[in-house]
């Protein structure tokens, strides 16, 4: 055959098989064609929160497994999906979740964090199918199987547990945002909040996402899941403020304190050394205590004056205000002793 039509029937294969979803494509244009099955083999019937679906999973021979049709669950899970052609993988979303997942490789994205369920997805008739784990372990949904039915369901009534901790950090994205609490760095444990996400004081009145700042201390209610990143990550759905009031502005700054000033019982500055935890924050800074200052451990309980001594591992909340001398001169407004574990 001439190279010329050898080139011409390539690429009416390539654009067929792009239009039929059958082919990925590599960020270096490098295309590799995917085994595209014709028929349903021992097929599953699938009920989604007691529904039945109008597409049928199947099970390999020799697998362990079922395998899912990923639009048709997600989709009546309450997900919305979203194709990138470029990387040939689907985006999907719903609240504060989010996924990722690739034709032909397994590699699954729970929270920006990477995880394998030793199978990959697979085309199926232009269809992704994605193995039963992939809504238990990225998901976060329960499964249940009888005979040939697969029973899926995420109602609320999954488990819950509740954290509570001082805020050191907010990472947002338009309306979903990352709250690190209990500690800084790799330590403590991350909430996943989205639009769904409920944000409240104590006493129940109504907050934003914008209301919440560092030095905060806040109960979380998440879910029993969590990725094995350091710090953990969790998708989170309720937010409760447990100080009286909130504080707009206040700064932070982690480390040592290097030197303990007091005067008497009701003057007491502390010398802390470390990092800056916002953009205005200095790493080195001089905390002035007030009747008012809270002094509290990681998850937010009252902790004695006493703690507070060189060498001790503390996270101060305080300003904005600061003097102009150096080191800077603050009020602080809470202190958290981060104790190092024995």
């Amino acid at each position: 055959m001439k190279p010329v039509m050898k080139k011409s029937l390539a690429l009416i294969s390539l654009s067929a098989m792009m239009t039929a979803g059958t082919a990925y494509a590599a960020p270096n244009d490098t295309v590799q064609v995917l085994p595209v099955k014709t028929q349903i083999e021992n097929p599953v019937t699938v009920q989604v929160d007691g529904v039945a679906i109008s597409e049928n999973g199947f099970l390999k021979a020799g697998a362990t497994e079922a395998m899912l049709p990923l639009r048709a669950v997600t989709e009546s899970l309450g997900f919305t999906l979203t194709w990138n052609p470029e990387t040939y993988a689907v985006d999907l979303t719903k609240g504060n979740q989010f996924t990722t997942v690739k034709t032909g490789e397994d590699r699954y994205t729970i929270n920006k964090m990477l995880t394998t369920l030793g199978t990959a997805p697979e085309l199926v008739n232009s269809k992704l199918y994605v193995p039963v784990s992939f809504v238990s372990k990225v998901l976060h949904g329960s499964v249940a199987s009888k005979g040939s039915t697969l029973s899926i369901s995420m109602k609320e009534e999954a488990k819950k547990v509740q954290a509570t901790g001082v805020i050191t950090s907010i990472r947002t994205d338009g309306d979903n945002a990352q709250i690190h609490i209990q500690g800084v760095g790799t330590d403590g444990l991350v909430l996943n909040v989205g639009k769904e996400t409920v944000f409240q004081m104590l006493d129940g009145t109504k907050l934003s996402l914008s209301d919440l700042h560092v030095g905060l201390t806040v109960s979380a209610e998440h879910s029993m899941v969590m990725t094995m990143s350091l710090p953990p990550q969790t998708p989170t759905s309720k937010v409760t403020v447990l100080d009286a009031k909130t504080q707009a502005g206040l700064i932070g700054t982690a480390g040592v304190i290097e030197e303990v000033r007091s005067e008497n019982k009701d003057d007491l500055s502390i010398l802390v050394k470390g990092e800056g935890l916002t953009e205005t924050a200095p790493g080195e800074v001089v905390l002035h205590l007030t009747k008012d200052t809270a002094i509290v451990d990681k998850n937010g309980d009252k902790v004695e004056t006493s703690k507070l001594v060189k060498g001790a591992n503390v996270i101060g909340f305080y300003g904005p205000a600061l003097t102009k001398s150096l080191p800077p001169i603050g009020t602080a407004w809470k202190i958290v002793v981060a104790d190092k574990e024995e």
